[in-house]
């Protein structure tokens, strides 16, 4: 393998390969999991390397999105392998890239001695596998899967040029910390099912992708209070709320592994993203009711108006922050932080068109509405 000229490559090795060998050596003193092959520094290198070059490169008009994983063609089902074995090189992953942007196909990246080489495609990969993403020119993600199940991805660090963030998994160590985040680093979420939040997530991540901004309010299943701060009446209010998620989400376990389930689920949880995208926020209960849409915010009647919020990032180095809700940006991020503050029990999601994420959620800690920024955890 050749010296990486990418400096992030060469300096972020080190902690992604002692992630790795943590985890795994956890797994395999709890049996937990079949095996994925543990990822050296080396190979950790040159895998980023490669992809950051690629990243910048043009084909035909388009820059490549791809994804990479570390494991031979073996240990998945499968497979689809090339004939002769392609070179770990940007000009090969580059041109490569139109066949396998689509979500869920792997390019699977395996050694010969000391060569790393492309051996195929997979759509499976067993958990703990080191996964590499290209998301846009200079942006890349390392991550892995916690379980067979499609969406959950657990980040590692993401590079953007010459910036590193290392997810520090020690954020959730708060005692208030948001289920959504909790769940976001990989750790259980004491208080909500993990179907309930993951749903949560991939409302989440589909809030990001449509690009229009949007606002979502998780509120108390059966309260009214929320409504003391909403402007009435709400342009598009429902009546009765609707249950299409809620009632998937009570079906039988068997039948969560069809198709036909995770479909309707996918296709539920877009709809409901969708509406985010209107102006005004979306409002949902904690069971995942839509009670409305459209909504506008405003102080309760006997409020203090917010002032400050706190704010943190779930990544190593970071250090919380005291500023005033309009530093975080606009009329969205100003209204969650005023909902949060008046509605204590609830929870206000905000996606950015720029592609920032925040969720608002009261520290009774801190005595105050906490902003977390968790888009490096959406990537």
């Amino acid at each position: 393998m050749t010296e990486p000229a990418y400096a992030a490559a060469r300096a972020v090795a080190a902690t992604v390969q002692a992630h790795f060998a943590c985890h795994l050596a956890d797994a395999r003193r709890q049996e937990l999991l079949e095996f994925a092959p543990q990822p050296d520094t080396q190979a950790i290198e040159a895998i980023i390397d490669v992809a950051f070059w690629a990243s910048l490169r043009r084909e035909e008009g388009y820059t490549p999105k791809i994804s990479l994983a570390f494991l031979p063609p073996e240990l998945v089902a499968q497979p689809l392998i090339f004939e002769r074995r392609l070179p770990l090189t940007p000009t090969a992953l580059s041109r490569l890239a139109p066949a396998v942007e689509r979500p869920g196909i792997h390019l699977g990246v395996w050694r010969d001695t000391d060569e790393l080489y492309v051996w195929g495609t997979t759509r499976t990969i067993p958990k703990l596998c080191f996964v590499l993403e290209v998301i846009e020119p200079g942006l890349l993600v390392v991550k892995y899967r916690r379980s067979q199940e499609a969406g959950k991805f657990v980040n590692v660090v993401v590079l953007k040029g010459d910036q590193i963030k290392v997810v520090d998994e020690q954020g959730t160590s708060l005692p208030d910390c948001p289920a959504l985040l909790t769940t976001l680093l990989g750790f259980g979420a004491p208080g909500l099912q993990a179907d309930s939040v993951n749903v949560l997530i991939q409302l989440a991540v589909s809030m990001r992708a449509h690009g229009r901004g949007g606002l979502l309010l998780v509120v108390p299943q059966g309260s009214e209070v929320w409504r003391e701060s909403i402007v009435w009446p709400v342009p598009y209010s429902v009546s009765p709320p609707l249950s299409e998620l809620t009632d998937l989400l009570r079906q039988e376990e068997s039948m969560r592994n069809r198709t036909l389930w995770q479909e309707s689920l996918f296709d539920a949880v877009e709809a409901m993203a969708g509406m985010t995208a209107v102006d005004g926020a979306t409002v949902i209960s904690d069971q995942f009711e839509l009670l409305a849409f459209g909504a506008k915010i405003v102080r309760r009647e006997g409020g203090a108006q917010v002032e400050q919020v706190i704010v943190t990032e779930p990544v190593v180095g970071d250090t919380a922050s005291v500023v005033y809700p309009v530093q975080l940006g606009g009329t969205r991020h100003l209204s969650a932080a005023q909902f949060v503050q008046d509605q204590r029990d609830a929870v206000a999601l905000v996606a950015s068109q720029d592609g920032r994420f925040t969720v608002f959620a009261w520290s009774p800690c801190e005595e105050m509405v906490h902003a977390h920024r968790v888009e490096t955890l959406l990537l």
